[in-house]
């Protein structure tokens, strides 16, 4: 008994270290490529009208984050053989890795273009997370709907910046 309790601790802190960990690094991967840029590239691009403060970001995207770990969370909880798990997972770390590129696309290498199409690519994958998720943790797959919503607005905010310059 003592043995399954300690198996479950452990499994349970691994899990949480597989869930903030990356999401922590693409947190940070992204503000290297985006916060030496904004000062001077993206101030300097014309934006739409409906373009949000740059204040905005931070505590958006640290919410989005947060809500992204803890499906991750969720779902790496669930029973190593759960049918559909591993498909969850899978397309919510490819999901991340797509949202860490997009900053270096659009940021550190200052295409609005090559952003665009990350982030068409992003939105699809992150619509399959969220429906893959929902077979096996609904939780889990409503954590991400906040993100589906923001990455769309940000594609968008994207094709605008494209378009105006």
């Amino acid at each position: 008994m003592l043995q399954q309790t300690s198996n479950d601790k452990m499994n349970w802190v691994r899990a949480l270290a597989l869930a903030i960990v990356p999401v922590a690094a693409t947190s940070i991967l992204g503000q290297m490529a985006t916060y030496p840029n904004i000062a001077s590239w993206y101030s300097a691009l014309d934006k739409p009208s409906f373009n949000p403060p740059n204040w905005v970001f931070a505590p958006v995207w640290t919410t989005l984050y947060i809500l992204m770990a803890y499906a991750a969370f969720r779902l790496l909880i669930l029973p190593t053989r759960t049918p559909g798990r591993l498909a969850a997972l899978t397309l919510f770390y490819v999901q991340l890795a797509l949202n860490a590129l997009w900053s270096w696309m659009f940021f550190a290498m200052q295409s609005p273009a090559a952003g665009l199409v990350n982030i068409i690519v992003q939105i699809g994958i992150i619509l399959t997370t969220i429906v893959q998720a929902w077979r096996v943790d609904k939780k889990a797959a409503l954590c991400l709907v906040p993100l589906a919503a923001w990455v769309s607005f940000a594609a968008v905010l994207n094709f605008a910046i494209w378009f105006l310059n």
